[in-house]
C-alpha cells in the first residue's frame, strides 16, 4: 500500500494544497438547451436593436433630404431675385423687407422721440444699380 506521507506529499504542490476534484460544472454538463437560448434572444435583441438603428437612420436621411430641398427652394428664389434686380427691378418681396424695416425704424424713432416728425419710408432706400458683368469665354 502507499505511503500516507507519500500521499500528503502528492496533495502538496508548491505549497499549495492541491484537493481532490473539481469545483463548479464541467464545460460538458453546461445545459445545452438554456445555452442555446440564450444565444437565440440574444440573437433577437441584436435584431431589435439593428431595426431601430436603421428606422433613426432613414428618419435622419429624409429629414436632411427635406431641408435640402428647402434650400434649393430658397437657392432658386434668391437667384430670380438677383436676376429681377441685374434688369433694374426691385423684387416685390425686397421691396416689402425694406419698407418694413423703414416702418420698424420709424416707430422705434417716433416712440423715442415723440416731438419728431415722421419721416418719409422711401427716403433712406438704397438705389441698386446693376454692374456690368464682363462675360468669362
Amino acid at each position: 500500500m502507499s505511503d500516507p506521507l507519500e500521499v500528503d506529499l502528492q496533495m502538496v504542490v508548491g505549497g499549495k494544497v492541491k484537493k481532490p476534484g473539481k469545483r463548479g460544472r464541467k464545460p460538458a454538463k453546461i445545459d445545452l438547451k438554456a445555452k442555446l437560448e440564450r444565444s437565440r434572444q440574444s440573437a433577437r435583441e441584436c435584431r431589435a436593436r439593428k431595426k431601430l438603428r436603421y428606422q433613426y437612420l432613414e428618419e435622419l436621411v429624409s429629414s436632411r433630404e427635406r431641408a435640402i430641398c428647402a434650400l434649393r427652394e430658397e437657392l432658386e428664389m434668391y437667384k430670380q431675385w438677383c436676376m429681377a434686380m441685374d434688369q433694374g427691378k426691385i423684387p416685390s418681396e425686397i421691396r416689402a423687407l425694406l419698407t418694413g424695416e423703414e416702418q420698424n425704424k420709424s416707430q422705434q424713432n417716433s416712440s423715442r422721440h415723440p416731438k419728431a416728425g415722421k419721416t418719409d419710408a422711401n427716403t433712406n432706400l438704397c438705389e441698386y444699380r446693376p454692374q456690368k458683368h464682363p462675360k468669362v469665354e
